[in-house]
């Protein structure tokens, strides 16, 4: 899982290159200003950092950054899930033009800089020559323990939140029992009003239909009447016109053959009439006007209108209405007892209390560990008998992530006693001692590049070579990749790129050239000696190298 290649156009002063990296633990170095974090700083855009329009190369329209990783089984279902088609690579680019507007592909699909971030925290791991700042704040100090003691603090973080919420719900119920009471009288009385009436769901709607029926069923029975009378009245009614119709066609039927078809068109019409006179005649038996069921209607009906005009609801809405006010008065009896919130808090207090100790039990058997570890990097990078301690105290109250404070304590010398990072140890020992803690630790997350951003200023002699054989030692297990000052870190690298700038077209440019042999040494006797490069910084050089030169990395092209 490692970084093959990085493409950079028009960005900051590097109008294009393309580098391809190795694997083992490469430099890259170069004087003051020629650029060295560039490729940093692109890595961290391609990894979805925050968009700057000022990092377009001036006179440039937009820049475009790619990093390519190898592929990454374990994140094959992340991909699939995100829509990311996956590839014999893993293909992050991002372009960010002169307005700030941003774009992200994770292996030629959308991405968002949300997802690209996602997926750089399983790609690299980033430590800044500015990494001892993190070390006198509490939540990264905690980081660091939880980390290396493999602690998963997102169950304890719920649990908080669950417990929190419990003993607001509860704290806020307190305060508010005389406001509830009241609320739960007046919710009472309303359902109790509506409940008098107990308006059936569809109700209204029959009650309606059936006072319109009523109220017109004299005009309805005189109709039936009438009707009825049209059809089988003796003088002129429409039965008795449509047999004598029938009647004649029959007499001459056998002299036009088409009368027949016609009479019985006509027989079929007599049928249907009969049929309809029937249930005229048997609508209007069981019809009547019933004024004592109108009037049960009238009052039932007023009823409602009554309660709808007081609430200010259509009639049909009543029953919805009744049904909200239960669920209302639900949620206060459920807001109201005491006892069954008091319940649920301390049942989320215990749940919190089960996690954060485990988590406070986990953190006291890896902070002895963490602290041997670092003491035995310091002893390698000039503090020679000095003593690193993680130190755990209780917290007056328990917190998101606990129950214990975490802090990092130093003893420079030996026989002093350790104290707050931050107060005892100087500017230069602060960078040593997060140069410990970064190699001690980084070996702990899943990223398979390591990227050091001049972690080693401050440090020289002796225990700069140890920081190079500590850099040299992780990049047996992961790709390493560090920005460095001094030569003899960079003597300890496997792969030695050079980053320099130049003037082409008027326009100062930076280069990435990879070095070996003859270009190598000049280049670490460039950085013992200055500018200058003598027989005697050569010498010292040859004799840092010790040995040939290590293989280059595979290929690195920049715009001419």
């Amino acid at each position: 899982m490692a970084l093959r290649r990085i493409a950079l156009r028009d960005f900051v002063i590097v109008r294009a290159l393309e580098l391809d990296l190795a694997a083992g633990f490469s430099v890259l170095t170069g004087e003051t200003g020629a650029g060295k974090s560039i490729l940093i700083d692109a890595l961290q855009l391609a990894l979805g950092s925050r968009a700057d329009a000022g990092a377009v190369r001036e006179g440039a329209e937009r820049l475009d950054v790619s990093a390519e990783f190898d592929p990454v089984p374990a994140l094959a279902a992340w991909l699939d899930e995100g829509g990311f088609a996956p590839g014999e690579s893993l293909l992050l680019r991002r372009t960010v033009d002169t307005q700030g507007r941003s774009r992200g592909w994770i292996n030629g699909s959308p991405a968002t800089a949300a997802q690209l971030r996602e997926l750089g925290d399983h790609l690299l791991d980033i430590h800044g020559q500015h990494a001892w700042q993190s070390l006198t704040r509490a939540d990264a100090v905690r980081g660091l323990l939880d980390a290396y003691a493999g602690i998963d603090a997102a169950p304890l973080g719920a649990a908080w939140a669950a417990w929190r919420q419990a003993a607001g719900a509860l704290e806020t119920a307190r305060q508010a029992q005389d406001t509830l009471l009241r609320e739960r009288e007046r919710l009472q009385w309303q359902i109790g009003e509506l409940d008098k009436l107990a308006p059936g769901e569809d109700e209204w709607e029959e009650l309606s239909a059936q006072h319109t029926r009523l109220s017109n069923a004299r005009a309805l029975l005189d109709a039936a009447e009438g009707a009825a009378a049209a059809l089988e009245d003796d003088d002129g009614g429409a039965l008795q016109a449509l047999a004598r119709a029938q009647s004649l066609l029959q007499a001459s039927e056998h002299i036009e053959p088409a009368f027949q078809a016609i009479g019985e068109e006509l027989a079929s019409a007599i049928a249907q009439a009969a049929d309809a006179a029937h249930t005229l005649h048997a609508w209007r038996r069981r019809t009547d006007l019933d004024p004592e069921r109108l009037a049960e209607l009238d009052e039932r009906m007023g009823q409602w209108l009554s309660l709808a005009r007081r609430w200010r609801r259509p009639p049909a809405e009543l029953p919805a209405l009744l049904a909200d006010w239960r669920t209302q008065l639900q949620a206060l009896d459920a807001q109201a007892d005491l006892a069954a919130l008091e319940g649920a808090e301390q049942a989320a207090h215990k749940a919190y209390l089960e996690a954060a100790r485990a988590v406070g039990r986990a953190r006291q058997k890896a902070a002895p560990k963490l602290s041997q570890a670092v003491t035995q990097a310091m002893q390698g990078l000039g503090m020679q008998g000095g003593r690193f301690e993680v130190a755990l105290a209780p917290l007056a109250q328990p917190g998101r992530a606990g129950l214990e404070e975490v802090s990092f304590l130093v003893a420079g010398h030996p026989g002093s006693t350790p104290r707050p990072i931050g107060k005892v140890a100087s500017g230069g020992e602060l960078s040593r001692i997060a140069l410990a803690i970064a190699v001690t630790t980084s070996r702990l997350g899943e990223a398979q590049t390591l990227i050091f951003d001049e972690v080693d200023a401050g440090v020289g002699g002796a225990v700069a070579e140890t920081v190079g054989r500590l850099m040299q030692q992780l990049g047996r297990d992961r790709q390493v990749l560090a920005v460095t000052h001094l030569p003899q870190v960079a003597a300890c690298a496997d792969h030695h790129l050079r980053v320099a700038k130049r003037v082409a077209q008027g326009r100062t440019e930076s280069t990435v050239q990879p070095l070996d042999g003859e270009g190598r040494m000049q280049e670490i006797a460039r950085m013992l000696g200055g500018e200058q490069v003598s027989a005697t910084s050569l010498a010292h050089a040859r004799e840092m190298l010790g040995k040939p030169a290590a293989p280059a990395p595979r290929r690195a092209k920049a715009a001419s």
